[in-house]
Protein backbone atom coordinates (compact mmCIF):
# COMPACT_ATOMS: atom_id res chain seq x y z
CA UNK A 1 0.00 0.00 0.00
CA UNK A 2 1.06 3.59 -0.83
CA UNK A 3 2.02 6.00 2.19
CA UNK A 4 -0.07 8.08 0.30
CA UNK A 5 -3.29 6.18 2.13
CA UNK A 6 -1.62 6.47 5.32
CA UNK A 7 -3.03 8.52 8.13
CA UNK A 8 0.24 10.71 9.38
CA UNK A 9 1.02 10.77 13.33
CA UNK A 10 3.40 11.80 15.15
CA UNK A 11 6.28 9.12 16.17
CA UNK A 12 4.28 8.02 19.19
CA UNK A 13 1.18 6.83 17.05
CA UNK A 14 -0.57 9.73 18.54
CA UNK A 15 -2.79 12.49 16.30
CA UNK A 16 -2.00 16.26 15.98
CA UNK A 17 -4.87 18.11 17.61
CA UNK A 18 -5.77 21.66 17.03
CA UNK A 19 -4.69 23.65 19.86
CA UNK A 20 -7.98 25.34 21.89
CA UNK A 21 -9.31 28.60 20.54
CA UNK A 22 -7.81 31.45 22.92
CA UNK A 23 -9.82 34.15 23.48
CA UNK A 24 -8.40 37.39 22.22
CA UNK A 25 -10.35 39.28 25.71
CA UNK A 26 -8.42 40.07 28.56
CA UNK A 27 -8.89 36.75 31.00
CA UNK A 28 -10.44 38.45 33.76
CA UNK A 29 -11.16 35.75 36.49
CA UNK A 30 -12.59 35.66 39.82
CA UNK A 31 -11.57 34.07 43.04
CA UNK A 32 -13.71 31.19 42.41
CA UNK A 33 -12.49 31.22 38.57
CA UNK A 34 -8.92 30.77 39.39
CA UNK A 35 -9.26 27.85 41.56
CA UNK A 36 -11.51 26.28 38.80
CA UNK A 37 -8.79 26.47 36.63
CA UNK A 38 -6.39 24.86 39.35
CA UNK A 39 -8.95 22.36 40.17
CA UNK A 40 -8.87 21.61 35.81
CA UNK A 41 -4.95 21.82 36.07
CA UNK A 42 -4.99 19.18 38.34
CA UNK A 43 -7.47 17.15 37.50
CA UNK A 44 -5.84 17.01 33.72
CA UNK A 45 -2.24 16.15 34.84
CA UNK A 46 -3.88 12.91 36.96
CA UNK A 47 -5.68 11.92 34.16
CA UNK A 48 -2.43 12.13 31.46
CA UNK A 49 -1.02 10.08 34.50
CA UNK A 50 -3.43 7.31 34.08
CA UNK A 51 -3.13 7.49 30.27
CA UNK A 52 0.43 7.23 29.78
CA UNK A 53 0.34 4.14 32.66
CA UNK A 54 -2.49 2.64 30.10
CA UNK A 55 -0.18 3.82 27.34
CA UNK A 56 -2.88 5.64 25.37
CA UNK A 57 -0.78 8.22 23.33
CA UNK A 58 -3.96 9.41 21.65
CA UNK A 59 -5.56 10.35 24.98
CA UNK A 60 -2.01 11.67 26.02
CA UNK A 61 -1.92 13.68 23.18
CA UNK A 62 -5.65 15.17 23.92
CA UNK A 63 -4.83 16.17 27.36
CA UNK A 64 -1.61 17.28 26.53
CA UNK A 65 -3.48 19.97 24.51
CA UNK A 66 -6.12 20.69 27.33
CA UNK A 67 -2.74 21.29 29.70
CA UNK A 68 -1.61 23.49 27.30
CA UNK A 69 -5.01 25.99 27.30
CA UNK A 70 -5.22 25.82 30.86
CA UNK A 71 -1.82 27.14 31.79
CA UNK A 72 -2.22 29.34 29.14
CA UNK A 73 -5.28 30.55 30.86
CA UNK A 74 -3.79 30.08 34.44
CA UNK A 75 -0.72 32.13 33.44
CA UNK A 76 -2.56 34.99 31.96
CA UNK A 77 -5.51 35.39 34.49
CA UNK A 78 -6.22 38.53 36.24
CA UNK A 79 -8.15 38.24 39.26
CA UNK A 80 -10.70 40.71 40.00
CA UNK A 81 -12.68 41.11 43.13
CA UNK A 82 -15.83 42.95 42.76
CA UNK A 83 -15.93 45.96 43.80
CA UNK A 84 -17.20 47.87 46.97
CA UNK A 85 -19.41 50.33 45.46
CA UNK A 86 -22.56 48.99 43.48
CA UNK A 87 -23.99 51.85 41.65
CA UNK A 88 -22.96 49.94 38.28
CA UNK A 89 -22.94 46.63 36.50
CA UNK A 90 -19.32 45.75 36.72
CA UNK A 91 -17.40 42.39 36.61
CA UNK A 92 -17.90 40.12 39.24
CA UNK A 93 -21.06 41.38 40.41
CA UNK A 94 -24.71 39.81 40.24
CA UNK A 95 -27.49 41.94 38.54
CA UNK A 96 -31.09 40.77 38.59
CA UNK A 97 -33.59 42.33 35.39
CA UNK A 98 -36.97 42.64 34.81
CA UNK A 99 -38.34 41.51 31.63
CA UNK A 100 -41.02 42.86 29.77
CA UNK A 101 -43.71 40.12 31.06
CA UNK A 102 -42.68 40.86 34.70
CA UNK A 103 -40.26 37.60 34.99
CA UNK A 104 -36.88 38.46 36.40
CA UNK A 105 -33.37 37.38 35.60
CA UNK A 106 -30.27 37.53 37.31
CA UNK A 107 -27.06 37.20 36.19
CA UNK A 108 -23.05 37.56 37.56
CA UNK A 109 -20.33 38.76 35.37
CA UNK A 110 -17.67 36.40 35.28
CA UNK A 111 -14.37 35.26 33.55
CA UNK A 112 -15.08 33.28 30.30
CA UNK A 113 -14.09 29.92 31.13
CA UNK A 114 -16.47 30.70 34.48
CA UNK A 115 -19.33 31.25 32.45
CA UNK A 116 -22.43 28.71 32.80
CA UNK A 117 -25.80 30.74 32.15
CA UNK A 118 -28.07 27.97 33.05
CA UNK A 119 -26.54 28.28 36.25
CA UNK A 120 -26.37 32.76 36.26
CA UNK A 121 -22.83 32.97 35.39
CA UNK A 122 -22.02 34.93 32.32
CA UNK A 123 -18.82 35.97 30.64
CA UNK A 124 -18.46 39.55 30.79
CA UNK A 125 -17.19 39.50 27.22
CA UNK A 126 -20.75 37.55 25.97
CA UNK A 127 -23.39 39.88 24.40
CA UNK A 128 -25.32 40.34 27.03
CA UNK A 129 -22.41 40.68 29.59
CA UNK A 130 -21.22 43.65 27.34
CA UNK A 131 -24.78 44.99 27.32
CA UNK A 132 -24.85 45.08 30.84
CA UNK A 133 -21.60 46.23 31.75
CA UNK A 134 -21.54 49.91 32.95
CA UNK A 135 -25.38 50.17 33.27
CA UNK A 136 -26.90 51.39 36.42
CA UNK A 137 -30.18 50.47 38.39
CA UNK A 138 -32.90 52.00 36.47
CA UNK A 139 -31.77 51.78 32.89
CA UNK A 140 -33.69 49.36 30.20
CA UNK A 141 -31.11 47.36 28.26
CA UNK A 142 -32.35 44.93 25.45
CA UNK A 143 -32.07 41.05 26.44
CA UNK A 144 -32.81 38.13 23.82
CA UNK A 145 -34.55 40.50 22.08
CA UNK A 146 -36.89 42.08 24.50
CA UNK A 147 -36.36 45.19 26.80
CA UNK A 148 -35.76 44.54 30.27
CA UNK A 149 -34.84 46.92 33.21
CA UNK A 150 -32.07 46.48 35.76
CA UNK A 151 -33.79 46.32 39.03
CA UNK A 152 -30.69 45.63 41.45
CA UNK A 153 -27.38 44.98 41.20
CA UNK A 154 -25.40 42.95 43.89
Amino acid sequence: MSRAFVKESDENGAEQLPERWISPHPNLVTTKGLTLIDTQIRELEAAREAARAASDNAMVARIDRDLRYWRQRRATARVVSPPAKKDRVRFGLRVTLRLDDGSELAFRLVGEDEADPAAGLISYASPVGEALMSQAVGDSVELMGRPAEIIAID
